[in-house]
């Protein structure tokens, strides 16, 4: 199972192209080769089960891992999307036969909020020859490339629920790529957008990642749901700067502290075994060992920046105390503020054990002797001073006052799932301060109230690279870390090889932004002084970006290249190059539009019906002769440029749309054109019509792709392989404009 070297031409061609993905197929291991002494003696060692579930936790990592999957985007869109699941797929798949076998149909996972993941358990020759689950498979792998649907594992969905995030708080994401639970928490950020428009969270969510490569596949990720809301980094989470914004209405500068923080911390991994099954080779207890002092690092750090009345969520996908209950009684005992939450009454479904009090460290990579206490590790190990282990490691002596029983253990035998630790931590409010009290739904900034449009007529491996790099040695609980003014005093050498273009916001005022606004049809409500573009001299040269107001303020108050800013707000509009003796102008990416769409001036909002729709996804530059009346005289007497069209739910020759769909399209001389990707408009057409407008040789070789198994793009071990990465990189941003079909 060792991996091939990259380079023949072969590769290079596509010749051996499965060759990488045949090393994480899950049939390549027998059973009888899942095994690993040190991993079964150093957790019985760590008593992290009773003796008489020891058997079924064990054959339960020898199992495959089922396929799950979350319906993303905004709750409304979500529960459309669920309620097809469940009221047209699943139903399909309930008498399945095959090989004289009955194959269980997909089953909601009972402790998500509203029914929104699922989990099936089936071979992948059954994906590959059973017609009804074929048919499903293509669909979830469909409804991925869109970004309707999150392949996530079940436990992994977990951090995020614990947060609480509202429309209004400032969260961070410290180490997020590649980007599935910072998916979950902006949806929470955007839980007052509708089906057809986004709104604009007074909050932020700061996404973060160390490495630069990864960051691009968080921005990917992220823009399935685009905010203006967002901004992404590229910084060691453990020593991340302070960020500074005005203190209210004064010139007086103050750190920005976060009301939400994920630390979803790199780890050793082996709560993936059943995934990952290189682990069975290779699990020693050092993989743990020596990652403590980073997972320590990152978790203080964190809490320095949450404000009093703030939560932290800290997880790993391992089942190592050093990298769990050591963590955080380490980090209580540095930080009086901060108290683990009792969460055990939330998601009652779930199936959960506490946190540990006892465990016993050892670096014996044999794992022949455990040590209840560090000085037993000391006195019994001449070298013990150049290991990784410090008395941080071991429980400390008032561990029964820590309550470490509040964190949450999630086993594998128990619901099907992979091993999974969350605990959730808060810090203290300050004296006389009243605990903050849940917003009401409509309290952050609201959609603006538009008017109906007027109607113009009826109608990876067991010991994962981490994605922060180790470069000290581990920290002792009572370290201190810099301080900000330390951290910012002289730019480093990776600040000075940053490579991205800054960050210019528009004057209200721009002609070039007047003109967008004008021609687009935006309403004066429109929050034009929040337009950024991405050069130094601050020309309008091809896009234009939305930020909302605390974004503008850290970017202006800040060095973009010292807090390594890879992504901020979300991009509405681009230049479109005119045709022969015509000048470009700007439309509406299709991404940008559910952001834009309540500053479009209801009365330029086309209406259209069920035969026009059909007409444009048939066709990629539609005559307008070619529309039927009276869209066909609308269009005619259109302005050349970008414009929005309305179509409400309808149904012609079979074909059904269930809720109003709102398009950008491109008005040329004698033609007209829906402004959405390719993929985006086979989507449409497959939904809506039921076929397709792939050429046949795209659509053989997209056939055969899809009989590859969904990529699980949320790898907790923070390391997937290249390919994986790869695969999660295709397709482009607009594809979210048919997410609320």
């Amino acid at each position: 199972m060792s991996r091939k070297k990259k380079g023949s031409n072969n590769q290079r061609r596509g010749g051996n192209r499965n060759s990488k993905k045949d090393e994480y197929r899950s049939d390549l291991l027998a059973k009888s080769d899942m095994n690993n002494e040190r991993f079964a003696a150093y957790y019985q060692a760590q008593n992290i089960l009773p003796q008489e579930e020891w058997d079924s936790f064990m054959d339960a990592l020898r199992t495959p891992l089922p396929t799950t999957f979350r319906v993303a985007g905004s709750r409304q869109t979500a529960n459309s999307l669920n309620a097809t699941i469940k009221d047209v797929h699943v139903p399909a798949l309930n008498d399945v036969v095959f090989e004289d076998q009955k194959i269980p149909p997909p089953v909601q996972i009972p402790w998500y909020p509203d029914g929104l993941a699922w989990q099936f358990n089936v071979p992948k020759k059954v994906l590959r020859k059973s017609p009804e689950f074929k048919k499903f498979h293509s669909f979830l792998v469909f409804e991925t490339e869109v970004g309707n649907v999150s392949r996530q594992e079940a436990v992994s969905m977990l951090p995020p629920l614990f947060l609480d995030v509202e429309p209004h708080h400032k969260v961070m994401d410290m180490c997020a790529a590649p980007g599935s639970k910072t998916a979950q928490l902006l949806e929470a950020l955007h839980a007052q957008d509708t089906l057809t428009a986004s709104s604009i969270p007074s909050g932020l969510l700061l996404a973060n990642d160390s490495d630069y490569k990864r960051t691009h596949l968080l921005i990917h990720q992220s823009a399935r749901l685009p905010s203006p809301a967002l901004m992404v980094t590229n910084l060691d989470a453990s020593n991340y700067p302070s960020i500074k914004v005005p203190a209210g209405n004064n010139s007086r500068m103050e750190q920005l502290l976060f009301d939400r923080i994920l630390c979803d911390v790199p780890c050793s991994g082996d709560g993936t075994i059943r995934k990952n099954l290189n682990i069975w080779k290779t699990w020693q207890p050092n993989d743990g060992n020596g990652l403590h002092g980073l997972q320590l690092r990152i978790l203080q750090r964190a809490m320095k920046l949450l404000k009093p009345d703030g939560r932290i969520a800290y997880s790993t996908c391992s089942l190592n105390p050093v990298e769990n209950e050591a963590v955080i009684a380490s980090v209580l005992l540095s930080n009086p503020e901060f108290y683990l939450v009792d969460v055990s009454s939330r998601l009652p479904e779930l199936k959960r054990r506490p946190g540990l009090k006892t465990w016993r460290p050892t670096s014996d990579r044999t794992v022949k002797t455990t040590y209840e206490t560090y000085e037993a590790f000391v006195a019994n190990n001449p070298q013990a001073a150049s290991t990784k282990l410090t008395p941080g490691h071991w429980p400390p002596a008032n561990v029964e006052e820590l309550n470490l029983d509040r964190c949450m253990r999630i086993y594998p035998h128990h619901q099907d799932s992979g091993g999974f630790f969350v605990a959730v931590l808060e810090r203290k409010a300050l004296a006389g301060q009243v605990k903050e009290k849940k917003r009401a739904a409509g309290s952050p900034v609201p959609i603006p109230g538009a008017k109906k449009p007027r109607l113009a007529e009826p109608a990876e491996s067991s010991a994962p690279t981490p994605k922060e790099e180790i470069t000290s040695a581990a920290a002792t609980p009572d370290e201190n870390l810099p301080t900000p003014s330390e951290v910012t005093q002289e730019p480093s050498t990776t600040e000075q090889s940053f490579k991205e273009m800054p960050y210019t916001f528009l004057s209200a005022q721009d002609p070039t932004l007047l003109l967008c606004i004008n021609r687009l049809h935006l309403t004066k409500d429109f929050p034009s002084s929040n337009m950024l573009v991405r050069n130094p001299e601050g020309d309008v040269v091809r896009s234009m970006y939305l930020t909302n107001d605390i974004i503008k303020s850290v970017i202006q108050n800040n060095d973009f290249t010292k807090i390594r800013l890879t992504a901020a707000g979300t991009k509405v509009f681009t230049k479109q190059e005119g045709g022969k003796g015509s000048e470009a102008q700007y439309r509406i990416l299709g991404e940008g539009l559910p952001v834009v769409l309540p500053y479009v001036d209801p009365v330029n909002i086309l209406q259209a019906n069920m035969s026009a729709l059909k007409t444009f996804v048939e066709a990629h530059y539609p005559l307008l002769t070619s529309f039927e009346e009276p869209f066909k005289t609308i269009l005619e007497g259109l302005e050349l440029g970008c414009h929005v069209v309305n179509f409400p739910p309808g149904e012609i020759d079979g074909a059904s749309l269930t809720h109003e769909l709102l398009l950008p399209i491109w008005k040329s001389g004698v033609s007209v054109s829906l402004m959405v990707d390719k993929k985006a408009k086979n989507a449409l057409s497959l939904r809506v019509f039921g076929k397709e407008t792939s050429p046949p040789k795209q659509r053989e070789k997209k056939d055969r792709e899809s009989d590859a198994p969904m990529v699980d793009v949320d790898e907790d071990v923070k390391g997937a392989p290249d390919d994986e990465e790869d695969e999660e990189m295709r397709g482009g941003a607009e594809q979210i404009v048919v997410a609320a079909l």
